[in-house]
């Protein structure tokens, strides 16, 4: 694979001129409370739900390495007990009322949130702050989840795609922070201690890392009110909100292959290039480079692997952006004797992209499948209120659904191209489980696009 060209033309432009149009269905306020606490809503009248997330910026990628896996873990933990309810009483709070409470870890950020009628809003607010202000992180709690999540990280090595993400990550970027798996390792999670998690929960989970986002039919002042209501002690005068996440620096190192055996049906790949960060000024047209890849059925990844040679049923790529780095990756499943004909075909996709850029047809294509598949993708307030949360954590402000579709209208074919020039030539990283006792037993060009 050719390496890295000096800067092209077309990343020095990056403009974008399209005209966008107003939202008029929709409408979104903000406060910031004493303490640096953040409450977004977006009113979206059509709907009879409201989702309300209290997103906290710390994930995988905060931890030391003595407490790997402690977001998470407190994640889990968090739901057992407050002062006030136990765990089985949350459960049948929510389950009273039909609705849906849970959370999620990543490597930047944490979130816990709820899907009730509109009518139970009150509920999912008073729910929701009890378990991320109150969880008790008691002795024996703490013991009885650390076994779920002991059965969570055997579940994933036993799912080889989803042992094949944290391996992938790992392989590209080595011991950066984002290469950790946020779940952490059998290891860490076995000696993490009730007085850790304790501390990592009343260090970290401070007002002004908090957000409070809710979208669908819901009243921005009620809101306002229950929120203070709710948090009231937390609510001190004299924080403000914390900046988004800043850069860490260059990741440092170059990308490794890594190979996990497995005695399965099916070979499992991933293999992929670093990206710069979230606040990169070609992010869409990186975001239009991926879909054209592997994005959709009529992309070039699916037609060349799986329409017109049958070589695997599975195969697409996929971004994962950070603050400060990102990887664009390609994923394929296949039967072992067809690996080396796989590997053959995603090599010469690489290459050609590389070299020659996407046709005009796959630029266009591309375009509209994200414009699209984000529109359809924030039909209900779940996902309103995802992204609302997000903006709110990453960028510290809203950016309106039409300033988005403005930011893909505006993707040029010469900045695309010039996107897949300077990424595609970089070093892989990759990662392969299955039936392989050694990395000399893999395709040869795999190893070459590593090495």
């Amino acid at each position: 694979m050719p390496r890295r060209p000096a800067a092209d033309p077309a990343l020095r432009r990056g403009k974008h001129s399209a005209a966008a149009k107003p939202e008029h269905h929709a409408v979104l306020r903000r406060t910031t409370l004493p303490g640096g606490l953040r409450v977004v809503t977006e009113f979206l009248p059509a709907v009879r739900s409201a989702s309300v997330g209290v997103w906290v910026g710390v994930g995988s990628r905060d931890e030391g390495a003595t407490v790997a896996g402690a977001a998470h873990f407190l994640e889990h933990l968090l739901f057992k007990s407050t002062p006030t309810r136990t765990a089985v009483e949350i459960a049948q709070a929510m389950d009273a009322v039909g609705g849906e409470l849970n959370a999620f870890t990543s490597k930047e950020h944490t979130c816990y949130y709820a899907h009730v009628l509109d009518s139970d809003l009150e509920l999912a607010v008073d729910l929701v702050a009890d378990v991320v202000l109150n969880g008790r992180c008691a002795a024996d709690d703490v013991e009885l989840e650390r076994d779920v999540v002991l059965e969570e990280i055997a579940m994933r090595d036993d799912d080889p795609e989803d042992a094949l993400g944290d391996l992938f990550l790992s392989a590209l970027f080595g011991d950066h922070p984002v290469g950790r798996p946020v779940i952490g390792t059998a290891q860490s999670v076995s000696a993490m201690t009730r007085a850790q998690l304790h501390s990592f929960h009343v260090r970290r989970y401070t007002p002004e890392r908090m957000i409070v986002a809710v979208a669908g039919n819901v009243d921005h002042d009620e809101v306002v009110a229950l929120v203070r209501t709710h948090f009231g002690p937390h609510l001190v005068r004299g924080r403000q909100p914390a900046a988004p996440r800043k850069t860490a620096g260059r990741v440092n190192g170059a990308p490794t292959l890594a190979l996990a055996h497995r005695d399965s049906e099916q070979t499992h790949v991933t293999l992929g290039v670093r990206t710069p960060g979230r606040g990169w000024e070609h992010r869409w047209a990186l975001a239009v480079l991926n879909t054209a890849l592997g994005g959709g059925l009529s992309s070039r990844l699916f037609q060349e692997v799986r329409e017109l040679r049958g070589l695997a049923y599975s195969v697409f790529s996929a971004l994962d952006i950070f603050a400060d780095s990102g990887a664009l990756s390609v994923y394929a499943a296949c039967q072992p004797e067809r690996f080396a004909d796989v590997m053959h075909v995603i090599s010469e996709v690489l290459g050609s992209v590389a070299r020659d850029g996407i046709t005009e047809a796959e630029w266009r294509i591309a375009k509209g499948s994200l414009r699209g598949g984000l529109v359809l993708g924030l039909e209900d307030s779940s996902s309103r209120m995802s992204r609302i949360g997000r903006s709110e954590l990453n960028y510290g402000k809203h950016r309106s659904i039409e300033h988005t579709l403005q930011q893909i209208d505006g993707v040029a074919l010469d900045e695309v191209n010039a996107v897949a020039r300077r990424l595609l030539g970089k070093p892989y990283g990759a990662a392969v489980v299955g039936p392989y006792a050694s990395k000399r037993s893999l395709p040869q060009q795999l190893r070459a696009m590593v090495n």
